[in-house]
Formats: structure tokens, sequence, C-alpha cells
């Protein structure tokens, strides 16, 4: 079974980041259990909308359901699949979501898109 993870996506740049950083020190001194959870901070809300386009947000929204192979998440999307795939690998290196490959029968293999949490959850500040 996975385990429960959040993804929170916010744009409150290096002191948001120390704060969280103390917040959780705090925490393991105080032999606290921390959540599972997964934090991407962007230095402004532009850069964090440039990275998450309403295109790539639906591919996050349907990739989030269960797993998907690409050619399949392409088609749903209605989306070329080279796109589908540099949004992909996007994504990936932001780590929000993650990709393996595995065996197609008699067709070699195929790019299977996971979800990395169960919760999405996006925060900006302007």
């Amino acid at each position: 079974m996975r385990k429960r993870v959040k993804v929170r996506i916010i744009n409150d740049g290096v002191k948001g980041f120390f704060d969280r950083a103390r917040g959780h020190a705090r925490k393991l001194d105080q032999n606290e259990e921390l959540a599972a959870e997964l934090t991407i901070s962007f230095e402004s809300a532009t850069d964090m909308m440039r990275v998450l386009s309403p295109q790539r947000l639906r591919l996050l929204h349907v990739a989030r359901m269960r797993p998907v192979p690409v050619s399949e998440l392409a088609n749903g999307l209605k989306r070329d699949t080279r796109a589908v795939t540099r949004d992909i690998e996007l994504l990936e290196q932001f780590g929000l979501i993650r990709s393996r490959y595995e065996v197609n029968p008699g067709h070699g293999k195929r790019r299977i898109v996971e979800p990395r949490a169960v919760k999405y959850q996006l925060v900006a500040t302007v």
C-alpha cells in the first residue's frame, strides 16, 4: 500500500523555507511525528505559474487518479504525445510526479506516469 503523502507548492521563497525548517526542527526536538509532506517552494508566483501552466495542471489532475501510460494520458488530454512527454519531464524534475517503464507485451516497453501524492496543495501569495 502506498503511503499517503501531501505535496504543497508554495511561493514563499527563502524566508518561508527557513521558517518551515525551524518548525520541523522544533517538532523533532519535542519528539513529535512529522507529517508525510513534500513542499516545493518558488521564489515568486510568476515562477510557479510558469511551471504550473493550465495544461500541466490538467495533466497532474488526470495522473493523480491512477498510474496511466503516457499515450493514454495524451489521448485523454487531446494533446500531442511529445508535448505531454516534455511536460512530464518538467513535472518530474520538480518532484510532482514520477514515471517508470513497464513491459508492453509484444510491443517493447511503455512509460507509466504515477502521482507522487494523493493531494496537491497550491499556495500563492501575490
